[in-house]
């Protein structure tokens, strides 16, 4: 009779404990990490779709621009530089990757630019079906990486903040140790400048 009370008591403990540990925040920290590490295969598979658009776009614009060679070189550049520099999730914690990541796609970023901006000297290129289709893809490609992106920084927000503060602070001190934060996407410092084309 005492063995049935004792692996009674052992068995509410045990449920007791569960339920304490499961509500008291142990599988927060996991559940941010896994999905601040989604949001992060989001930007990865939004940048690869713009680096997969590029050579059809520079393709189309080179039939038209064929003096433009300049800019067309310094896409094809800018696109092979982005491509080469990968960033997968275990790498998330390394605020100097993601920086080399971020200066590539924004290197990118200005090409692009720079390139759309050819077809106002071109009317035949602007009238174009095959480049005002991937000039609208490129445009929803740009939206979809800006959403995100804001969608990785909010997710590693959460994730930073909970390894920060009470009761994930505790989590991370003890079974959480090899945790670090992670880094944030920043604004380049030519963000705020739009990019300069030159004819």
């Amino acid at each position: 009779m005492t063995v049935t009370i004792a692996r009674t008591r052992t068995a509410l403990i045990a449920i007791f404990l569960g339920l304490t540990v499961s509500a008291c925040g142990y599988n927060r920290i996991p559940t941010l990490e896994e999905q601040a590490k989604a949001k992060w295969a989001d930007v990865q598979n939004n940048y690869q779709r713009r680096a997969d658009l590029i050579p059809n776009l520079v393709a189309t614009v080179q039939g038209y621009a064929k003096q433009e060679k300049d800019v067309l070189t310094a896409v094809v550049e800018a696109r092979a530089k982005a491509t080469q520099i990968k960033v997968d999730a275990s790498q998330l914690t390394d605020p100097d990757k993601l920086k080399q990541f971020q200066d590539a796609q924004n290197q990118l970023s200005g090409a692009l630019g720079r390139l759309l901006a050819v077809s106002e000297n071109y009317p035949d290129l602007k009238s174009n079906q095959n480049f005002l289709a991937l000039q609208s893809q490129l445009e929803g490609t740009e939206n979809r990486i800006t959403v995100a992106r804001r969608d990785y920084i909010e997710a590693v927000r959460g994730y930073n903040t909970e390894l920060k503060t009470f009761p994930g602070l505790l989590w991370a001190m003890t079974f959480f140790r090899s945790n670090k934060p992670m880094a944030e996407f920043a604004a380049s410092e030519t963000a705020q400048t739009p990019p300069q084309v030159k004819f």
